[in-house]
């Protein structure tokens, strides 16, 4: 057969583009090469702006005209770039070298020797990456994942009445609401938010082994420490004192960890909604032309969550290996962090390709309750609970005199399907005050669900 034409080799960059397609922007190589673009430059006109080594500030218009080459940059900008990292085979050097060219291009030469200055590559490289991940987790991945969010916590309150029967070891159990359900995860969901939405993104920016050795050469008389502060801090990043040659990445770890608990709880989300389907509690939407399966024409596969559960276990080995990884650098530098981090974007894409399927899916379910109702009129013995507790306090209060409140429930239902009829004859015989023989008489599956609909409140309720 004849090649084919070059294809993408992820299914990211492939079939599931469109879905991930924004994550591109901060977290492709073009994304990169960037933000590097952003440092240097940031850093060139630092220096002149604090009149270093006998520069001055720049006039405001070519001030202007060089940070738009940050603003502006586009594919002329990354096929250039590429040319020059083909001779120069070092992708830092490469931006240099282009950052160079558009100094010359605004007849800057006279400041060309403070590109790059006292700076090593993993300078440059750990801020640009603080950058563009910062943005990739707050401009695309945080917007998805409070869409999320909001769709469960919608279903939470809509739903906070719907009894069901509960399910502990895959058995029947004491009820709870679908509401309060979809509401332990939107609480579980909204504390690792937290805990990501605080990441610090750390920067250092202190040479070649972290200890301003080479600015300390060229200038005795600066305050090395404070200048590298004041650059860091002015991109919006917190300044790490204390590396290496790079920056120890432990940020990352910390957010990767947190990113991949998230995908976890996630995954949990639909494994259970998956089995809600599979129990039919929930029914699937049709859509409109599609196909469940290639031979059975009745089924509607709940193919979303399936996409989803996969997505986001690739997303947590990524993650997971990634935290592991970067925390590690033999002695003062090694490039293990170079690729790995390169991988990302590819981590976060399919966590968020994940986050488009369960949107998705949560929007084409719909709540069965008769499924539910009738699942709860089957299963009475999970009245037995709530029995031998009710005993207990009258034998507390001196109202019974029953030796073994549980064991006499455990004959009556273990193991064994007891109706109404059977439950009340039961209640009705035993050795307790009318009051509480009153109120276990009236208790039926369906209305024994505690504080499950009022427990709902402690979430925010939905925006309107």
């Amino acid at each position: 057969m004849p090649p084919l034409p070059p294809q993408p080799l992820s299914p990211l960059d492939g079939r599931y583009r469109p879905a991930v397609t924004e994550l591109g922007e901060f977290l492709s190589e073009a994304g990169l090469n960037r933000a590097r673009v952003h440092v240097e430059i940031d850093w060139l006109l630092y220096l002149t702006d604090h009149s270093m080594f006998g520069s001055s500030p720049l006039d405001p218009e070519l001030s202007r005209r060089l940070r738009a080459v940050i603003q502006d940059f586009g594919q002329a900008d990354i096929d250039q770039i590429a040319e020059l990292e083909a001779t120069t085979r070092h992708d830092v050097k490469a931006v240099e070298y282009y950052v160079r060219r558009k100094l010359a291009d605004l007849g800057l030469n006279e400041i060309a020797e403070l590109t790059h200055f006292g700076a090593t590559s993993e300078d440059i490289n750990n801020l640009s990456y603080a950058l563009t991940i910062r943005e990739a987790v707050t401009e695309v991945w945080l917007p998805a994942f409070d869409a999320v969010i909001a769709e469960l916590r919608a279903l939470a309150f809509a739903h906070r009445d719907d009894a069901m029967l509960a399910h502990t070891h895959g058995q029947p159990a004491t009820p709870t609401t679908m509401g309060k359900e979809f509401a332990v995860t939107v609480h579980r969901l909204s504390r690792v938010r937290s805990q990501i939405e605080a990441t610090e993104y750390l920067g250092k920016f202190s040479g070649a082994t972290g200890t301003f050795a080479a600015d300390l050469v060229a200038d005795p008389s600066a305050d090395w420490q404070a200048i590298s502060r004041g650059f860091v801090t002015s991109l919006g990043l917190e300044w790490n004192p204390l590396t290496t040659q790079i920056e120890s990445h432990d940020w990352q770890a910390e957010l990767y960890n947190r990113i991949s608990h998230a995908n976890r709880i996630l995954h949990n989300l639909c494994t259970d909604v998956w089995t809600y389907i599979s129990m039919g509690y929930f029914t699937q939407i049709p859509v409109a032309g599609a196909t469940g399966s290639s031979t059975m024409p009745h089924k509607i596969n709940p193919i979303r969550f399936e996409n989803a559960e996969a997505n986001l276990e690739l997303s947590s080995a990524l993650l997971d290996s990634l935290a592991a990884t970067l925390v590690t650098s033999r002695l003062q530098r090694d490039l293990t962090d170079s690729t790995t981090q390169r991988n990302i974007g590819v981590a976060l894409g399919h966590s968020l390709l994940a986050l488009d399927n369960i949107r998705g899916g949560l929007g084409q379910i719909s709540l069965n309750t008769d499924a539910l109702a009738a699942d709860l009129d089957a299963n009475w013995e999970v009245l037995g609970e709530a029995i031998q507790t009710v005993v207990r306090a009258e034998v507390t209060a001196g109202r019974s005199s029953i030796a073994d409140p549980y064991a006499l429930l455990k004959e009556l239902t273990r193991g064994r399907r007891i109706g109404q009829a059977e439950l009340v004859e039961f209640v009705q015989a035993l050795d307790i005050g009318d009051e509480a023989k009153a109120r276990l008489v009236a208790l039926t599956p369906a209305t024994y669900t505690g504080l499950a609909s009022p427990l709902v409140d402690h979430l925010q309720p939905p925006v309107e």
